[in-house]
């Protein structure tokens, strides 16, 4: 296949999900495929700038499908928000020859990606965020892995707390969107859902909850509590201080970031680095990948970050109605 790209470059940035790897490993199969030359940067942004870029080939990324985290690794780079950081950035990859960049992370990874395109280096993005807060796609690559190890663990949580006539507050990821909390809700029965998205009255929305949940025979009772809402720790204080009933917090933290990812998400991870590398060919920049309506599609990265994502007031009436 004749076309002007030569050499591709791929990297992680943000906080790392579970099935980046497959992603990794799409990009870079796929380009091979197509006859491209890729290199992984290391570390995220940090690693364009300095440098920190390394040529990669099929066996590079053999066995790291059942791999959580990232092999290329991720760090935060507050450099990369300057302008002198970015033009850093561009310089280092012209050094090495990359015709065009992946970027597989969030929003603040986006704004990257965007700002090297604006500088002259064709840039893709897709969604890997535990979070599925990205605005402009239905779903982001972790997410469903991160949601199986939530459930697993207030699975455990419950066991212990019906053996002990117990109510679990458990603090789950989500400093501004409270998807990994009202799903998890759901799946794992819990009686109350909290996240920053909406406003919620303490003594109606989680006293009277349990006070009315233990006057029907409930003996326990699950409180999930979105990292963007926290203070679990005096929750439970509060809630046994007025109901009676032995509390304890729970933050699950950054195992939930961990862990073998499920099909979906390798599946997915899989389809979205294909496609990167398929948009670089026919000379697309400055695009997030997503999914949309079920489909892996695309949208421009000013488009999508102007979007808004709402979580849906459906899901969390449903949590309700199911916590009765």
């Amino acid at each position: 296949m004749e076309h002007k790209f030569k050499k591709i470059g791929v990297l992680t940035s943000g906080g790392d999900a579970p099935g980046m790897n497959a992603a990794i490993r799409a990009v870079v199969r796929t380009g091979i495929y197509n006859g491209l030359e890729v290199y992984g940067v290391k570390k995220g942004y940090n690693g364009l700038l300095n440098g920190d870029i390394i040529p990669m080939n099929a066996r590079s990324v053999g066995e790291i499908l059942q791999k959580g985290g990232t092999i290329l690794q991720t760090a935060r780079c507050l450099e990369f928000k300057e302008k002198k950081g970015q033009e850093q950035g561009v310089a280092m990859a012209k050094k090495f020859g990359l015709d065009g960049l992946v970027v597989i992370g969030g929003d603040g990874s986006f704004k990257g990606a965007r700002q090297l395109c604006r500088m002259g280096l064709p840039t893709i993005a897709m969604p890997g965020t535990i979070d599925n807060d990205i605005d402009c796609s239905e779903y982001t690559v972790g997410y469903d892995t991160c949601l199986n190890t939530v459930i697993q663990a207030v699975d455990k949580l419950r066991d212990t707390s019906s053996s002990h006539d117990r109510c679990s507050v458990v603090e789950v990821m989500g400093r501004g969107a409270g998807y990994i909390a009202v799903e998890a809700g759901i799946a794992c029965g819990a009686e109350v859902v909290l996240v920053p998205e909406y406003e919620y009255d303490f003594e109606k929305d989680v006293i009277e909850v349990i006070r009315d949940g233990v006057k029907r025979g409930k003996q326990h009772c699950i409180v999930i509590v979105a990292e963007g809402v926290g203070g679990v720790v005096e929750m439970a204080k509060k809630i046994e201080a007025e109901t009676g009933m032995e509390s304890r917090a729970t933050i699950l933290g950054h195992v939930q970031r961990g862990g073998s990812p499920t099909v979906r998400d390798r599946v997915i991870a899989s389809q979205m680095g294909e496609r990167c590398v398929e948009l670089i060919l026919k000379g697309e920049q400055n695009k997030i990948v997503c999914m949309r309506n079920g489909h892996i599609s695309d949208v421009d990265i000013e488009e999508g970050l102007a979007m808004k994502k709402v979580l849906s007031p459906d899901l969390m009436l449903l949590a309700k109605k199911l916590s009765v």
